[in-house]
């Protein structure tokens, strides 16, 4: 975050730039069909506390050789000058991870964003080739040995990562890395994408339609589908959502995630941004947000720049062409503010959606089982010994399974982190609920780090007064194969072992000393690999629904109806199912299976109708429960109900 969300401008809504969203559905009648999925997944998986190893990786701007070095070595190579990082992981299991570099933030001397790969788990990454940097021909003028043979890169700032849950023609997930302009400052985001597993890259610097931006967030969408989202911080901090259809070449899809009916309460830098998710089984797009409750007394009172005290989520079900505001949790007590770096919103597999905030003392989630049209919770995360936790980031696995990272301190006595002693230590934490929809369920929590950082944190952005070193967040991912967790972080600490070097520059000279310690000349991005402990891949139940398309054919809108259903179910049990059972509503559905019965371990059984029950009344944007049942090769049965959501069908270019 490169721009504070105060500011003493008068509120102005310019409405010309709300990009006319009902226009632009006029335009577009044709909604992408949804996938349902199952709401269960709570209750009894049994947990235990995660195990970590923890290592550097390799990216130092005085050096050029640190593309292609693979970390942990025992070369003393794995140097970097990186914060603010980010990760992924490809249905493979591969993780990408990318951070930006300290020195282009606060210090101005750009090497560009950094880039990493792990082929193995997570147990090493190798640095890719820099994806915003320009050739080495266009150096900045003075450059010193700050900018070597790597480039001037006009980006670099508050990078996001995304991958794509489907291979493009050539066998590969389409890597997407998108970054703040630098040169000059926030005029675009830069979205650089590679299509051949981060050995180059495409760079396209105009990425945002709207320009002046600060914080992008980006995500990923069948093979070749990329949306960003950002502030649009000259246009009174309305977030919006740009998408691209061919893989980041060109953006044609703009639109604001404040709803009309919204809009005059979020406006008006009254709001602060979270990152944006996709759910690439149903393609809904989610941005979560923290502002103010949707009271007119309240909005009049506070003008701009309120206390963001209610958590909100702006979803899209056409693909980003329109967006409609739903409330997640609004806090009663008006003096509370969220999005402490920053919210965050994540989707499991079987689509259930998780939102984590913090008011800089405790960590919260709530979760939604339809789509995001209503929540339960706050549940709290954190517990002693992080009696302060931000910067919240989660990832979640098969229903009702999540993984969530903060940065913590046993410190708390009831000022900001950004004024805290020196003798606060600073860890990251690691916190997994494998029965996350049920309410109030326990977390196992864990330091997934040895200490990052002693004292103050701020959370202003490029206003900070105090310590920055840590900059604004931090990621986790779970491996799709595996279920393991890889966390991403900022530490300033000098340790200068093998695992863990100083970085030095060409001359040899060090930049990171032991006398600099917990200052910003020491801050470098590590890797935190789960090595034990439960995952978030976890199969308690004997089969899964892998898809579910329920959605309406006839786009004349006269009052007819032509549904069309498909349902893919996998056996992940250990025992055969000879017959699947399903109702809608509560009226039994006869559907015909392409797939021969009794379906083995491992299989899947897939169906496709234009059938509904007679009595089944129809209305696109609605939700019906579905309910499956299955009869196991033993005799005994199970029964899971999943959510369905009437849809127009299709019409976004997946």
């Amino acid at each position: 975050m490169k721009i504070p969300r105060k500011s003493t401008k008068q509120k102005t809504l310019l409405l010309s730039v709300l990009i006319v969203s009902s226009a632009l559905l006029a335009a577009t009648a044709a909604v992408h069909r949804t996938v349902a999925w199952e709401n269960g997944g709570g209750g009894t998986i049994p947990q235990t506390p995660a195990t970590f190893s923890n290592y550097e990786v390799a990216g130092n701007p005085f050096q050029g050789g640190s593309v292609g070095v693979t970390c942990p070595n025992n070369a003393m190579t794995c140097q970097n000058t990186e914060a603010e990082p980010a990760i992924r992981a490809d249905r493979s299991g591969n993780f990408y991870g990318s951070s930006e570099n300290v020195f282009c933030v606060i210090g101005g001397d750009c090497g560009g964003t950094w880039a990493y790969k792990s082929t193995d788990g997570g147990s090493h990454f190798t640095t890719l080739p820099l994806p915003d940097s320009i050739s080495s021909g266009n150096l900045p003028p003075g450059c010193t040995d700050k900018c070597t043979s790597l480039g001037f890169s006009p980006a670099g700032g508050d990078t996001d990562l995304a991958v794509a849950p489907k291979k493009n023609l050539n066998g590969f997930y389409n890597i997407y890395v998108a970054s703040l302009a630098t040169t000059p400052p926030l005029a675009n985001i830069y979205v650089s994408t590679s299509k051949n597993g981060g050995a180059s890259w495409f760079l396209n610097p105009t990425g945002a339609t709207v320009p002046v931006d600060d914080r992008e967030w980006a995500a990923a969408d069948g093979a070749n589908k990329v949306c960003i989202s950002y502030h649009g911080y000259g246009t009174t901090n309305n977030i919006f959502v740009d998408c691209s259809l061919d893989g980041g070449t060109t953006f044609t899809t703009l639109a604001n995630a404040f709803d009309l009916g919204h809009v005059a309460f979020f406006a008006g830098y009254n709001n602060v941004i979270g990152n944006l998710a996709i759910d690439p089984h149903n393609h809904f797009i989610y941005q979560v947000f923290s502002s103010i409750n949707n009271d007119p007394g309240e909005l009049l009172s506070c003008n701009i720049s309120c206390h963001v005290h209610t958590v909100w989520i702006s979803v899209s079900i056409d693909g980003g062409v329109t967006f409609t505001g739903y409330k997640v949790y609004n806090n009663p007590d008006t003096t509370v503010d969220y999005g402490h770096q920053f919210i965050n919103v994540s989707v499991d597999n079987a689509g259930n959606v998780y939102v984590v905030y913090d008011d800089n003392h405790n960590m919260f989630y709530s979760f939604s089982t339809n789509f995001g049209r209503s929540f339960s919770g706050p549940f709290q995360v954190n517990k002693t010994p992080s009696n302060t936790a931000i910067f919240p980031w989660s990832a979640a696995g098969n229903a009702g399974q999540l993984d969530i990272v903060w940065y913590g301190t046993s410190f708390y006595d009831g000022r900001p982190p950004d004024n805290y002693p020196s003798t606060a230590a600073w860890y990251v934490y690691f916190a997994q609920n494998l029965n996350a929809l049920t309410p109030n369920s326990p977390f196992t929590q864990v330091a997934a780090s040895g200490i990052i950082h002693y004292g103050g944190v701020c959370e202003a952005g490029v206003t900070c007064s105090g310590n920055r070193d840590l900059l604004d967040d931090l990621g986790v991912a779970a491996s799709p194969t595996t279920g393991k967790a890889a966390i991403i972080y900022t530490s300033d600490q000098y340790l200068n072992t093998a695992a863990e070097p100083a970085t030095r520059r060409t001359s040899g000279s060090y930049v990171c000393t032991a006398a600099l310690t917990n200052t910003v000349d020491c801050s470098h991005t590590d890797i935190a690999i789960q090595t034990g402990g439960s995952t978030v891949n976890q199969k308690p139940y004997h089969f899964e629904v892998d898809d579910e398309d329920f959605e309406e054919m006839d786009l004349k809108s006269d009052g007819g109806h032509q549904p069309h259903n498909e349902l893919d179910i996998a056996n992940t049990g250990n025992i055969a199912i000879n017959q699947f059972d399903v109702a809608i509503n509560g009226l039994p559905w006869t559907i015909a299976w392409s797939s021969s019965f009794p379906v083995q371990p491992g299989q899947t059984a897939t169906s496709s109708t234009t059938n509904v029950p007679l009595g089944l009344v129809l209305a696109v944007g609605s939700i019906y429960p579905v309910t499956i049942t299955a009869k196991l090769a033993d005799g005994t049965t199970e029964t899971r109900t999943i959510n369905a959501l009437y849809s127009l069908g299709p019409g976004i270019g997946l």
